[in-house]
């Protein structure tokens, strides 16, 4: 006889693989990020840099996915997409975002939350140019999240600019599109949490004092626990 597999009420594992104490806290939430990130890469997380993206448009329908960080810095958390996307949409409305790094074999997500800006042209261009060629055509190609006919529709798009923008082995052979950018998430907190045993978990957050707060510095920020 077949084994049926378990109910999900019944799938559940312990957290036991670390801790995060007041002690054991960097000076900021850029200081803090780096060392979990770093401790992602090292242990060969299937991309460490994918997160979730939450937005809620102007009357409160919230959404999310999956996207690739793509930059972090003093100023917040960057990732790129096509500004007429659903949540490119949603952001021109409500700019404003919460994102998660579930790191599941460390026992660890990070969540964001902040308000949105875009990056400059210039910042969007010099990403774009980096990118893959194919990747740079897939960027024109989709209209991102509208309803097409089939498959066929994308392939034949991808097909036509292919032609257009045939690749030269140069970066500029295929333009940044208008429709196609950068967004910087400006944190207002940073929560870091680390699953332990028997459900209490640490959760330690790094919350905003100042209205232009830095990633960087230390006076900007308070931190606090939050109960499991």
């Amino acid at each position: 006889m077949t084994e049926l597999p378990p109910r999900v009420s019944d799938l559940r594992r312990n957290y036991d693989d670390g801790r995060l104490l007041e002690s054991d806290l960097a000076h900021t939430p850029l200081g803090q990020f780096a060392r979990w990130f770093d401790d992602a890469v090292a242990a060969e997380l299937v991309e460490p840099n994918a997160m979730v993206v939450a937005t809620s448009d102007e009357q409160g329908v919230p959404s999310a996915r999956t996207v690739l960080l793509k930059g972090v810095d003093r100023r917040g958390f960057v990732f790129y997409t096509n500004h007429q996307s659903r949540k490119g949409r949603a952001l021109a409305g409500n700019p404003r975002a919460s994102l998660v790094f579930p790191w599941y074999p460390l026992s660890r997500q990070i969540v964001v939350v902040g308000d949105v800006e875009a990056v400059s042209r210039a910042e969007a261009a010099d990403y774009f140019s980096s990118r893959p060629y194919a990747s740079r055509l897939g960027a024109w190609a989709s209209e991102q999240s509208s309803v097409i006919a089939s498959r066929d529709v994308l392939k034949a798009r991808y097909a036509e600019l292919a032609a257009a923008f045939p690749d030269s082995g140069s970066t500029a052979d295929v333009p940044l599109p208008d429709f196609w950018g950068g967004f910087l998430v400006k944190p207002v907190s940073v929560e870091f949490w680390q699953g332990r045993p028997s459900r209490l978990h640490d959760r330690l957050r790094f919350v905003r004092a100042q209205d232009e707060a830095l990633l960087d510095d230390v006076e900007a920020w308070t931190t606090e626990r939050l109960s499991p």
